[in-house]
């Protein structure tokens, strides 16, 4: 049975330690987290120089790791074994053999970065069992906005919603590269005002808060043709930064979401949030979206994001510029 990332931390932060760690998934962030953990705090200077070992999935193999994790530590309670980017091991299976009876007195830990164990494996049923096994699945984009109100939470920070869909959008679900942001983000607030708001984004990472997809979204959705114009235009004379897949993604996400909103039986706000994946804040914008676009309209849209997804990739386009294909597919939205 998998554990999560709280529980071991929690459990080495009061020094219970577990001989395997299993660290395994395509989100690296806890991972790194777990491992670094280990590394720097389970042994003291004068200990690592005896009894930490750090090796490479490519420099070893199993029969090796097993060879080290069996012997005694010197001088200490415990030793170290680290396994990095264990993904690259072979043989995996012969790891059953040490996971029977693991030495206690050895804290082996496997980094298994970027893609998990099969789990019609024996080997997988049994690391769920006889070791500490973490999957560290990738978030998904609407999991996102949610998790970076949750970090800065937690350095008591507060955030607009708008500022972390806005992140999302510009930094993706990649939790290294939005911790590494956010960061920077908290050592600009200003003293007294912990408050990520759009307009810090815009001054201290380059995102524009008016012209950015998830503006676009709320201007078509709007049916605000001004706006969406403005923002359209932009993205024309900056295509290297706006590329046309990423804003049709945007839009076609969007209006799927609009198309589903349509069909709930129950529109109260929470389950329409819960429905569409999104932050409670955000259901009024898919109201009016949908008293702008019935059914008909909302289904012709998405039948045109996927007919100008196409085209973008160059199927059944002779070569047309692509900031005037986003121009050409949103005015033919907003004029439905």
């Amino acid at each position: 049975m998998a554990v999560t990332y709280e529980e071991i931390m929690s459990d080495l932060k009061r020094r219970i330690y577990k001989p395997v760690y299993f660290l395994t998934g395509e989100e690296p962030y806890y991972i790194d987290l777990i491992v670094n953990y280990i590394e720097d705090n389970v042994l003291n200077e004068s200990e690592k120089a005896f009894n930490q070992i750090i090796v490479y999935g490519d420099d070893t193999s199993i029969s090796a790791i097993i060879d080290t994790a069996k012997r005694f530590p010197m001088m200490s309670s415990h030793q170290v074994v680290i396994v990095k980017e264990a993904q690259t091991l072979k043989k995996l299976d012969e790891l059953l053999i040490y996971l029977e009876k693991p030495l206690v007195s050895t804290i082996l830990v496997f980094c298994y970065k970027y893609k998990t164990i099969d789990k019609r494996t024996k080997l997988y049923k049994v690391l769920g069992t006889n070791s500490a096994f973490l999957e560290s699945p990738r978030l998904r984009d609407y999991q996102t906005p949610a998790w970076i109100e949750r970090y800065l939470m937690t350095k008591g920070i507060k955030t607009d919603p708008s500022a972390s869909a806005m992140l999302t959008e510009y930094l993706g679900t990649d939790l290294h590269k939005i911790v590494n942001e956010l960061d920077k983000l908290i050592m600009m607030l200003p003293k007294g005002k912990p408050v990520v708001t759009s307009a810090l984004i815009e001054q201290n990472i380059g995102i524009s808060k008016d012209y950015n997809n998830f503006e676009l979204q709320k201007a078509v959705g709007d049916k605000d043709i001004l706006k969406a114009n403005m923002i359209v235009n932009y993205f024309a004379d900056n295509p290297k930064d706006n590329p046309i897949v990423l804003t049709i993604t945007s839009l076609f996400t969007h209006f799927s979401k609009i198309l589903t909103y349509h069909y709930l039986p129950d529109k109260s706000k929470n389950n329409v949030a819960a429905a569409l994946k999104t932050n409670p804040y955000f259901v009024k914008d898919y109201e009016m979206a949908a008293r702008k676009y019935n059914i008909a309209k909302t289904v012709q849209s998405i039948a045109l994001l996927r007919t100008y997804d196409m085209r973008s990739k160059g199927f059944g386009d002779a070569g047309t510029d692509q900031g005037e294909l986003l121009k050409e597919l949103v005015y033919k939205i907003l004029h439905l």
